[in-house]
């Protein structure tokens, strides 16, 4: 069945890769723009949508303005939200972080209440919203993070950006479970990782892998353990919670590893080897110099030298994901940013 969606966020990173999906699957996709009238922001959409069996829709909308969804919302069966500031270095996290995130999460859910038409929303949180510290798994007694966890230990000082995740998916929920004309299904996405499909994204994924390239890791790296996911595997499980039945949170991550690891499979496909490190950064002295990484000492004390297990199993079983191996997602990265 070829349904009508409503995509913010679509001309992100995660999010042009969510629309290319959808339109080759024969969907129509209302992409929302703050000023439809630049169209180089969006004109590589439209390209893959001419040559896709689905159409595209081009409306204007913003994310902080009250009603301004509602008449791209009117008439379509599904939505999909993915607008989402990801800057980890900000001046003023409340209204550079929390409130878009929040109030840009509650304008978009209650235009799919206004619409009278929409039947589910696909959010897109992140794995931060499940936890924000790596030392949180030890001090819940957890033998892995599930999607049974929220983050409690973030806060507005303390990784503002994963307290704007969890907040605003808080607030979803609350507002999901006023109501039952739609359904919200969650996606919580670990470390996206992978190519792009613009040169013009702002993507923190991106800034990080140009980082590691460009030598910035040098001296070391920190022994920092995340979970990795390929942002093709990430447009996948929304396009087929958008088609298919399936409910709640789905952690999205197909490998933990550390930091070092990651970096050793970059060095396998850069041109640029002698760049990049070849052993961890000693845990004290990030805690000296954390500033030029962008990093606490809070941070490095309950984060770096800190193993995480991830489960992940609801996704590959209800969202029927066949993870991509870790060392493709880098190749094709590596690559493309390297050539670009």
């Amino acid at each position: 069945m070829k349904n009508t969606i409503l995509a913010t966020g679509g001309t992100g990173y995660v999010g042009a890769w969510v629309v290319k999906g959808l339109l080759e699957k024969g969907h129509t996709v209302r992409l929302t723009v703050r000023d439809k009238t630049k169209k180089e922001n969006y004109r590589f959409l439209s390209k893959i949508a001419e040559d896709s069996i689905g159409s595209l829709e081009i409306w204007e909308a913003e994310l902080l303005k009250k009603g301004s969804f509602d008449k791209a919302a009117k008439g379509c069966d599904r939505i999909v939200h993915m607008a989402s500031p990801f800057r980890l270095n900000v001046k003023n996290a409340q209204s550079d972080l929390v409130d878009p995130a929040v109030k840009g999460t509650l304008n978009v859910l209650q235009a799919a209440n206004r619409s009278n038409s929409v039947k589910k929303v696909v959010l897109t949180s992140s794995i931060v919203a499940v936890f924000g510290d790596n030392a949180d798994q030890k001090k819940l007694g957890l033998t892995a993070f599930t999607e049974a966890h929220f983050n409690n230990s973030s806060t507005l000082k303390h990784q503002p950006y994963s307290f704007s995740k969890v907040q605003a998916e808080k607030s979803a929920w609350e507002l999901a479970n006023q109501q039952s004309d739609w359904q919200l299904v969650v996606m919580n996405p670990a470390f996206v990782m992978g190519p792009s499909l613009t040169q013009n994204s702002q993507s923190e994924s991106l800034k990080i892998m140009s980082e590691i390239l460009s030598g910035k890791y040098r001296s070391g790296a920190p022994e920092l353990y995340l979970g990795y996911v390929d942002v093709r595997d990430v447009a996948k499980a929304h396009v087929f919670g958008l088609e298919n039945e399936t409910k709640g949170r789905h952690i999205l991550s197909g490998r933990v590893t550390d930091m070092l690891s990651f970096i050793q499979l970059v060095k396998e496909h850069s041109q640029h080897k002698n760049k990049l490190p070849n052993t961890f950064a000693p845990k004290w002295l990030l805690g000296i110099v954390g500033f030029y990484f962008g990093i606490t000492r809070k941070f490095v004390t309950n984060n770096v030298g800190i193993p995480i297990d991830i489960d992940a199993s609801k996704s590959k079983e209800k969202l029927n994901l066949n993870y991509l191996p870790l060392e493709q997602t880098v190749k094709d990265m590596v690559l493309q940013m390297e050539v670009d």
